[in-house]
């Protein structure tokens, strides 16, 4: 397979990229991540989520199986590596568990667009290449050291590159939520419609997983993360949005657009009324509405 003119790449920095290893890292991951790591293949990605004993988002990545035995990554978009390293190493008690930090050597692109992961797997590569989450069509993640980055440019001579305004208006049009800017340590996963694909609750113990089991069974969330569009320039987020001098949500991210921005927002299902337009004053003019309903 030959790299096609009509995919997209960009690089990115990456937040966290973590070396798991040990004799007990397994059995250590299984228990504080939110979804099943067991029965995975050697360089399988699966995503989910770091909760509190609260239940709240603290932290997502992508947990991938390494090559060697007890051997795990520990890659996030957004979270911060420092935050995320101490999150587990909180939890090391008595385990035979090492977590080392390796963010800082390493780099990452993604590349967007039908076949790519094909061409992407079809022979050894540099680092760490697994699925993305960047959009509603296909992309990979490409994470390499940093000595490799003229090779890996080399690699995707002839494919457009996009910056990071551009990356972000794809997430947010996918009603793809950013952690921890869109849904974070005051949020729970199914207020951004997470839970689907994030929890598993057939696995057994986790942190938070009382949490998780308690809202399956009452099923109800009081806000929701929601796409909206508004006109004019993209506003500094986070912004607070009204209703008839009511504060009923907070605008998380924003991009802009042809007609304006869109981004997204969490609201109260308690106090906003679907039929009315935002603003992003008490006193402002209401221009902003909603688009779409984030779902899992």
């Amino acid at each position: 397979m030959t790299i096609s003119s009509t995919w997209q790449f960009s690089a990115w920095e990456i937040g966290a990229f973590l070396r798991v290893s040990g004799e007990d890292a397994a059995t250590f991951l299984q228990g504080q991540f939110t979804n099943e790591l067991r029965g995975r293949a050697l360089g399988e990605a699966v995503y989910g989520l770091w909760l509190n004993q609260k239940g709240k988002v603290v932290a997502d990545s992508f947990v991938i199986t390494g090559k060697e035995t007890g051997e795990f990554f520990v890659v996030s978009y957004f979270c911060p590596a420092a935050g995320l390293k101490q999150r587990l190493e909180d939890y090391i008690i008595a385990d035979d568990v090492v977590v080392e930090d390796l963010t800082a050597d390493w780099v990452g692109v993604v590349l967007i667009g039908a076949g790519a992961a094909g061409w992407a797997g079809q022979e050894t590569r540099p680092g760490v290449i697994f699925p993305g989450r960047r959009g509603k069509g296909e992309s990979v993640e490409w994470i390499f050291p940093r000595a490799e980055w003229v090779n890996v440019r080399a690699q995707l001579a002839g494919v457009a590159e996009i910056g990071g305004e551009e990356l972000a208006r794809v997430r947010i049009e996918a009603g793809i939520p950013a952690v921890p800017a869109d849904i974070g340590a005051g949020d729970l996963p199914g207020e951004a419609g997470l839970e689907g694909e994030t929890i598993s609750y057939t696995k057994g113990c986790y942190l938070g997983q009382e949490v998780m089991a308690r809202l399956k069974s009452m099923g109800q969330v009081r806000r929701r993360l929601k796409r909206v569009e508004g006109s004019g320039a993209a506003p500094q987020t986070p912004a607070g949005l009204w209703q008839g001098g009511r504060q009923v949500g907070e605008l998380r991210s924003a991009v802009k657009t042809e007609s304006g921005f869109m981004g997204l927002s969490m609201l109260s299902l308690i106090n906003f009324q679907p039929e009315q337009a935002l603003a992003l004053m008490a006193d402002g003019a209401a221009e902003i509405r909603v688009a779409a309903e984030i779902s899992s």
